[in-house]
């Protein structure tokens, strides 16, 4: 098996990288730090990050299925990596690399940084990667052959088995860039590190895992590459705050919302193949289509004035009047698509609901203790809600709303838990009634009243109204201070909250003998009550009343 050290510039192999002095440390406990030149005050960030981010590695290697010293961690998404490949293996103004046109546009820009030649090979029959031209373009000079599977903004991916035939063949690296892989029904390339130490799989936390704002890409390679990422890399390439938070999100279980993105590709592919403007819809392993259409640019002009963005790809090589349409959420690809309805003077697909009585919300609060960022869809696919506020329990909980209650719910909050629970549990409540208000509108045909639930030995009573008057009564009663990592006293004031914000009539009464199934019949009441308090009557257009109609 070749050595991967063979393809190295000689002065990074010879390279004495840079130490931190939490690099020289090895040693036990440390209780007094005055070895970095560090603020000794404490503000929660006084302190540098792990440079070489041990405890992530650890948890991503376990994740994926490799050892830790085959991951390489970078701090702005995948496209570290990318500059570090050029940096590591391309001598400047001599060596080369090979792609696929059209392919990520930063492979073309880190070689131009770099000035490393960037030669491009046409794609095969629908945008399948072109083995055997991509061997032929190279020469003795040719260090890496780029590989975008799925491809941007093709979205096709690459079979394992063209993987191999160029590693095999190509005397250099092969850099894999899966960013879509988890979209993809073909196997990623990362097992095959073990047997090929000259390929280099690319992933990051952008695409599937929704982190997009948090700059976090991966390198999977032979311990030896991995090893010279870490050498090369500027020295606190990943803060302290997102390695933790990282930490935080690879808890959650990404499959529910995978699964919704990839239904909603296939359902808004046959919706687009219905438009006579749509003239051709290419297969997709990833996130998003690549659609041929009559005039890109007018189409693009159009959507933008009905306030949809989608990318306009018409003056990319090969992809002359194409769109590249991401797939968001169910609602989004309904108003999406009856944008495009209106511009080939079109009906619109028969379940969508014109985009003034589309139910939903979005509320972004900000405090001095917790951002917040709430989205709501009282029609939409439950199974896409995402819910992080930093309390399990609670998120646990929170859940439950949309699961029972019939709608898709995003909440994202970051609260001052060091300080206490309360802020974060109360302004979470406050938002969230915002949310659910606003979606509502004028509430015109909704059933305005809910009720409810049993829940193991326990029972819960909830009763709502939505007609406008708020009022809360509260008759639950808990032996335990906490449930998990959430204060028990905190629950009355999170649905006292949630009524006023809401504007709500909110009865909730509630007895049991263990105090988690309490709070969950609680939370599971609530969300069925809001189902029936929400749902639309179809014969309906005016807002129930117990006085006839208000």
């Amino acid at each position: 098996m070749v050595s991967p050290l063979k393809y190295v510039r000689p002065n990074i192999l010879a390279l004495s990288p840079y130490s931190t002095a939490r690099d020289e440390f090895k040693g036990g406990d440390i209780s007094v730090f005055i070895d970095a030149n560090e603020s000794p005050f404490r503000t929660g960030f006084n302190r540098y990050p792990d440079p070489r981010h041990r405890r992530l590695k650890e948890r991503i290697a376990a994740l994926k299925g490799v050892e830790a010293d085959n991951v390489f961690i970078g701090g702005a998404g995948s496209d570290e990596a990318i500059d570090l490949i050029y940096r590591i293996f391309c001598e400047p103004g001599i060596d080369n690399v090979v792609a696929m046109s059209p392919t990520y546009g930063v492979y073309s820009v880190a070689a131009a940084i770099n000035n490393v030649e960037y030669r491009e090979v046409d794609p095969g029959a629908d945008f399948a990667f072109p083995v055997e031209a991509a061997l032929a373009a190279a020469d003795a000079h040719t260090k890496v052959i780029w590989v975008c599977s799925p491809n941007n903004p093709t979205g096709l991916a690459v079979p394992v088995e063209d993987i191999i035939r160029l590693a095999d063949s190509f005397d250099g690296i092969v850099a894999v860039d899966e960013a879509y892989i988890d979209f993809s029904p073909v196997a990623s390339a990362l097992p095959l590190i073990a047997s090929h130490p000259n390929i280099i799989v690319l992933q990051t936390f952008s695409k599937a895992w929704g982190l997009a704002n948090l700059r976090v890409g991966l390198a999977f390679s032979d311990p030896r590459i991995a090893a010279l990422f870490a050498n090369v890399k500027y020295p606190y390439n990943l803060n302290g705050p997102t390695q933790r938070e990282i930490l935080r999100q690879l808890d959650r279980d990404i499959t529910p919302q995978v699964e919704t993105i990839k239904a909603e590709r296939e359902r808004v592919a046959s919706e687009l193949a219905k438009y006579p403007c749509i003239e051709r819809i290419y297969p997709s392993d990833a996130n998003f289509l690549l659609v041929k259409v009559d005039d890109a640019d007018r189409l693009y002009d159009h959507l933008v004035s009905r306030g949809v963005l989608v990318r306009n790809r018409n003056r990319v090589p090969h992809c002359a009047g194409m769109l590249r349409i991401t797939i968001g959420t169910p609602s989004e690809n309904r108003l999406m698509l009856a944008a495009i309805a209106d511009y080939c003077h079109m009906p619109a697909p028969a379940d969508d609901a014109p985009q003034s009585s589309a139910r939903t919300a979005t509320v972004i609060r900000h405090t001095n203790e917790t951002d917040i960022e709430i989205h709501i869809d009282l029609d939409g696919d439950p199974s896409a809600s995402v819910i992080d506020t930093g309390l399990k329990f609670f998120d646990h909980m929170l859940s439950q709303l949309p699961h029972h209650g019939g709608f898709a719910l995003d909440i994202l909050c970051r609260g001052d838990l060091q300080v206490d629970e309360h802020h974060t549990m109360e302004d979470v409540a406050i938002a969230l009634g915002d949310a659910i208000r606003i979606a509502l509108g004028d509430k015109r045909g909704i059933e305005r009243y809910g009720f409810v639930l049993p829940m193991d030995e326990s029972r819960a009573m909830v009763l709502i109204d939505l007609g406008g008057r708020i009022d809360f009564q509260w008759d639950v009663t808990f032996d335990r201070e906490y449930v998990g990592d959430t204060p028990t006293e905190m629950f009355k004031h999170f649905f006292q909250s949630l009524a006023s914000s809401l504007k709500a009539n909110l009865h909730i009464s509630a007895r049991g003998e263990n105090c988690h199934h309490i709070v969950e019949g609680i939370f599971k009441a609530t969300a069925r009550a809001l189902k029936a308090a929400i749902r639309r009557d179809q014969f309906s257009h005016s807002l129930p009343s117990s006085k006839g109609i208000i």
